[in-house]
């Protein structure tokens, strides 16, 4: 069995992740880093953290896999500094802490678009984490790149919800890789190509998440 490292457990994609490993019977713990703390389960270790200062040589870093599924809004973050420190340098500092404890795979949601060289801010970050986690040395890198993901969010995005309607009503017409993707589908997807492990780097786009 494996142990999975998830970052990320309270959002979207993290929670439905979260449900999915601790049902798994291919995962032996899942550790869950936080800012506070989650409903306490017999498979899940949950060290409460300030990811600013996440404490480099902890034991619960040894893992097999790391499932990443952090990420924030430029809006909900304040600034693009602040967007940047979550969904670029959170995921990187994880990723070094656990292949230097011997973490050998590593699966990340990006997003659609992402390209370290786009003129767009948002695309580039995620582009720039891509690129740099290439760089760790993980026998295993999976990188999902999901276009508009439905599901129901604790924090209300307005301008979210509006564009969940207008590609839902779409749906049907709009090419595979536009249209809304369950954050089921993705957490699905995630889960399996943190216990799958296939060598390589894999760029998972939005049409393939939808099954």
């Amino acid at each position: 069995m494996t142990r999975v490292l998830l970052a990320g457990a309270t959002g979207l994609v993290g929670e439905a992740t979260l449900r999915r490993a601790l049902a798994s019977p291919r995962v032996q713990q899942v550790v869950a880093p936080t800012r506070r703390p989650l409903t306490p389960h017999p498979k899940l270790l949950n060290p409460v953290v300030d990811f600013d200062a996440l404490p480099a040589d902890a034991e619960w870093w040894r893992v097999d896999a790391v499932a990443c599924a952090l990420g924030t809004t430029i809006r909900d973050a304040g600034s693009q500094e602040a967007f940047r420190r979550v969904d670029h340098d959170y995921p990187l500092a994880i990723a070094r802490h656990a292949h230097a404890h011997g973490a050998t795979t590593f699966a990340l949601v990006s997003a659609m678009g992402a390209d370290a060289r786009s003129r767009i801010f948002y695309s580039r970050t995620k582009g720039d984490v891509e690129e740099n986690l290439a760089g760790i040395g993980f026998t295993s890198l999976s990188l999902l790149r999901p276009g508009l993901l439905g599901g129901v969010r604790t924090q209300h995005r307005g301008g979210e919800r509006i564009a969940l309607r207008v590609m839902g009503a779409l749906d049907a017409v709009l090419p595979a890789r536009y249209r809304v993707v369950p954050a089921e589908r993705v957490a699905e997807a995630l889960l399996k190509a943190a216990l799958d492990a296939p060598p390589g780097r894999h760029v998972i786009p939005s049409e393939r998440l939808l099954g």
